[in-house]
């Protein structure tokens, strides 16, 4: 008997395996004690990480999120305890966000988590596919952005 999805699209058989992917590590990330976040927080405790001296608008604008929705984001990771916000380097108004120590414990327990279902996830395939496979997304990436530039991942649902 053939198999069905052989002939589904590439962009729902990739959407499936996102979907797959991101629904098993929610479910450790909720059993490891995390239940109070959803995935576009990790987004942003990530960007916090990685940026210097990123605000909430700027932070907005790295999730492809309104200014009003970006600060909703962070008064909510900041009253949970994983944001914190601090002066500004520049002065003014405006606030620097750094990751408060649980956090960074989250982002520490996340990609252990994450890293533990990925390897579950691509135990499906030989050591070579899953080189490959690697390769190839990294080739489709390519094709529409050109190195060395990463860009942001963005919830487009």
């Amino acid at each position: 008997m053939p198999e069905p999805l052989e002939s589904y699209e590439l962009i729902f058989l990739l959407g499936l395996s996102f979907q797959e992917l991101t629904s098993a590590f929610v479910a450790e990330l909720d059993a490891a004690g995390y239940d109070d976040l959803r995935p576009v927080h990790g987004y942003a405790l990530q960007v916090v990480a990685q940026a210097r001296d990123i605000t909430a608008s700027e932070l907005g604008d790295q999730l492809g999120i309104t200014k009003q929705a970006a600060g909703q984001l962070v008064d909510r990771l900041v009253e949970r305890g994983y944001l914190e916000r601090a002066a500004h380097p520049q002065g003014g108004r405006r606030r620097r966000l750094t990751l408060a120590a649980r956090g960074l414990r989250h982002l520490r327990e996340a990609g252990a988590i994450l890293r533990r279902v990925e390897a579950s996830m691509l135990s499906a395939l030989p050591a070579e596919q899953q080189a490959a496979l690697r390769s190839a997304l990294v080739a489709l990436v390519r094709s529409r952005v050109p190195a060395p530039a990463v860009p942001p991942l963005r919830p487009q649902w």
